[in-house]
């Protein structure tokens, strides 16, 4: 049996602990903003956690690279990996953390072959949910022409920005806000393109498998319908000699 490579043992190995690390980040970023009268030291407590989970994150990248058999062609095929490691050293801010680490969280998902498309989707939309409607509220609540003042506000406003809807009931009025609505409703698009596609592929490969079983059927009934002339003519052929 062939041994599989270093990186792809350490990729299954640390794929749980890392979902975990995952939602730790999710509950240490929606506390502060969530529960408004959290004290200092939680604030800071959830922001040490938000950071070693990024640190996590890229350890773990680190690792992957040294384990990788051609390092150069590990880095062009996981750039975007690389850039999530490096965003938030370039500005320490609070969004850029969640940024980089749900592209980190959404890289190693993808390389989990546990991990089904159906699954993967489903994750991606409520994530992109929960994070969004807390970032735009964390953008949004303290802004004075602002309209997005409470949770229940930011999620409305992340559901019907993520469906292309856009009621117009609520729309983030600061700049940062604005970007979090440009990238909530390219992804909204996008994982609407997915769920197209799979259903698409989904029935095309229900029609194929229909057309197999008919194909089947039919040479079937064909090659019963040769076996039955063979022994009409084997009939008739005894029934001659016996005749003479």
């Amino acid at each position: 049996m062939k041994q599989r490579p270093a990186q792809v043992r350490w990729e299954q190995h640390t794929q749980r602990p890392l979902m975990a690390l995952a939602v730790l980040f999710a509950v240490a970023y929606a506390v502060p903003i969530v529960d408004t009268s959290a004290s200092k030291a939680l604030t800071s407590v959830c922001t040490a956690a938000e950071w070693a989970v990024w640190a996590a994150f890229a350890a773990d990248y680190l690792v992957r690279l040294g384990l990788a058999e051609r390092r150069g062609e590990f880095v062009r095929r996981h750039w975007l990996d690389l850039g999530a490691v490096v965003l938030p050293l370039i500005q320490p801010l609070r969004l850029l953390r969640l940024v980089s680490t749900l592209l980190l969280v959404g890289r190693r998902a993808r390389m989990a072959s546990q991990v089904r498309l159906t699954t993967y989707v489903v994750g991606s939309v409520v994530g992109l949910l929960m994070f969004g409607s807390l970032a735009v509220l964390s953008v949004e609540r303290d802004s004075p022409d602002g309209n997005i003042k409470t949770l229940g506000d930011a999620v409305w406003w992340s559901f019907t920005t993520m469906t292309t809807v856009g009621y117009g009931d609520h729309a983030p009025t600061t700049g940062l806000g604005r970007i979090l609505a440009v990238g909530l409703m390219l992804s909204g698009i996008a994982l609407l393109g997915v769920v197209t596609a799979n259903i698409a592929a989904w029935f095309i490969a229900r029609f194929e498998m229909d057309d197999v079983e008919e194909r089947r059927q039919t040479e079937a009934i064909q090659q019963l319908t040769e076996e039955v002339r063979q022994l009409r003519a084997e009939v008739a052929s005894l029934s001659e000699q016996r005749a003479q």
